[in-house]
C-alpha cells in the first residue's frame, strides 16, 4: 500500500507563523492544477504499482478547489493509480471557505475526511496569527460539515500563544469534546526564520513566545486529552477509537508515498525527493519543458535508522528493538538499548517487550532524546 500527497500552494491570506510553500495569488490557479495533472502522470512509476490506501490534499488551502477542480485530480490518480481500496481521502480545509453549498459539492468527491485548521476558538488568538477565519465561523464550519454527513474530522488547534491563558486552552480542548470531533492535531507556536511572526516580533511588533508556557501547555493537553478520552498517538495527534489519521501513519510508519505538487515531498522506502518550491519554475518545467524539477537523496542506512528513531519515539506504537536488529543489525540494536536506559531511569522512557515509549514527562523532550539516540 502507499499514499499520495498534492500540495495546493494557493492561501488567500498568509498566516503570520507560517512557512510551509504557498502563494496568496490564485492569478494561475488553472495553470497550477494543470500542472498537477501532468505531473501525476509523469510520476505514474514512482511507487511500482503499489495500491493506494490514502489520498491527502494539503498547502496551502486546499479548500481553494472546487469541486470539479477535485474530481479532476482524482480522476487522473485513478487512471493511473488503482485506488480500489482507497481508505481515506483527505483534505486540509479553513473554516471561512466551509460554506453549506460548498461543503455539499464536496459530497460528489471521493473525499471523506476533513482536516479543519480552526487554531483557537477565540478571536483574540486568530487575530494575532493573521488568520482568515472568526471563532464563530469555526464553529459553524465544524457544524454545517457533520450535517453534510462528514463525520470523520479532524481540527487543527495552536497553543503557547501570547494571551492564550491555560483556562482558555482547555475551553479550546473542551470545546473539541463538544463539538464531537473524534481526531485533535495540537501544535506548540514556533517562531520560523523567514515569517511574518519572526519578522513582528523582531520589531517588537507582536508579543514573543513562551516556551515553558507551551511546555505547560502540552502537559495540560496531553491530561485534558486523555480526560476526555483520546489516545495520544503521537507527538501531535489524539484520536477517539477507530479515527486514527490512516495517511500521516503511513508517514510515521515508513510506508512509501508519492507527493505532487510544488515543493512536495516523495518517499520509497530508499530514495527521498522533493519538488522546487516555486510555483514559476514548478508549472515551467511541467507544462512547457514535459519534466519533473526536484531534488533526491537515497538515505544511508544510518540515515534511514534515524528516521526510524525519530518516527517512532513519536508514536504510540514505540521504537521496536526487535525490528532495528533484523533491519539494521545487532550493533545498532544494543546501543541504542544501551543509550536509552538514561531516560528509563529519569522515567523518561519506558522499556517493555522490547519496545520503547516515551512517557508523558519524556513527551516534553522527544526531539531530543531522539537526537540522543542518532547514529
Amino acid at each position: 500500500m502507499a499514499g499520495i500527497y498534492i500540495h495546493i500552494p494557493f492561501c488567500k491570506q498568509a498566516c503570520t507563523y507560517c512557512n510551509f510553500h504557498f502563494s496568496t495569488s490564485l492569478k494561475y490557479k488553472e495553470n497550477m492544477l494543470e500542472a498537477i495533472l501532468q505531473e501525476i502522470a509523469l510520476q505514474k512509476d514512482f511507487l511500482q504499482d503499489k495500491k493506494i490506501s490514502t489520498i491527502y490534499l494539503g498547502g496551502g488551502t486546499p479548500s481553494v478547489l472546487s469541486a470539479i477542480e477535485i474530481n479532476r485530480i482524482t480522476e487522473a490518480i485513478a487512471r493511473l493509480f488503482d485506488i480500489n481500496d482507497l481508505q481515506e481521502f483527505t483534505i486540509e480545509t479553513n473554516p471561512d471557505d466551509l460554506t453549506l453549498p460548498y461543503i455539499q459539492s464536496l459530497r460528489g468527491t471521493s473525499v471523506n475526511r476533513f482536516s479543519i485548521g480552526v487554531q483557537s476558538f477565540f478571536d483574540e488568538d486568530l487575530q494575532y496569527m493573521n488568520r482568515a477565519h472568526n471563532a464563530q465561523e469555526a464553529d459553524y464550519a465544524i457544524k454545517a460539515a457533520q450535517d453534510a454527513g462528514f463525520t470523520n474530522i479532524t481540527a487543527d488547534l495552536i497553543y503557547g500563544t501570547p494571551g492564550l491563558t491555560d483556562k482558555k486552552w482547555k475551553q479550546n480542548i473542551q470545546t473539541i469534546q463538544k463539538l464531537n470531533i473524534p481526531h485533535l492535531s495540537a501544535y506548540a507556536l514556533t517562531v520560523e526564520e523567514g515569517t511574518a511572526l519572526h519578522h513582528n516580533i523582531a520589531h517588537k511588533k507582536a508579543a514573543p513566545v513562551d516556551a515553558a508556557q507551551a511546555a505547560q501547555q502540552f502537559e495540560i493537553l496531553m491530561d485534558e486529552a486523555e480526560r476526555i478520552g483520546f489516545e495520544h498517538y503521537e507527538i501531535s495527534n489524539f484520536a477517539k477509537e477507530g479515527h486514527r489519521a490512516v495517511h500521516n501513519t503511513n508517514y510515521w510508519t515508513g510506508i512509501p508515498y508519492l507527493g505532487i505538487g510544488p515543493s512536495a515531498h516523495a518517499y520509497d522506502g530508499e530514495i527521498r525527493k522533493w519538488n522546487i518550491a516555486n510555483n514559476a519554475l514548478y508549472m515551467k518545467s511541467i507544462l512547457t519543458e514535459k519534466k519533473l524539477n526536484f531534488e533526491e537523496e537515497t538515505l544511508t542506512p544510518e540515515q534511514s535508522l534515524n528516521e526510524y528513531i525519530m518516527t517512532s519515539l513519536r508514536t504510540v506504537w514505540g521504537l521496536d528493538i526487535n525490528h532495528v536488529q533484523t533491519k539494521w543489525g545487532a550493533e545498532y540494536s544494543g546501543q541504542i538499548k544501551q543509550l536509552a536506559t538514561g531516560f528509563i531511569e529519569k522515567k523518561q522512557a519506558v522499556l517493555q517487550d522490547n519496545v520503547i515509549t516515551l512517557t508523558k514527562q519524556g513527551k516534553l523532550f522527544a526531539d531530543n532524546i531522539a537526537a540522543d539516540l542518532f547514529f
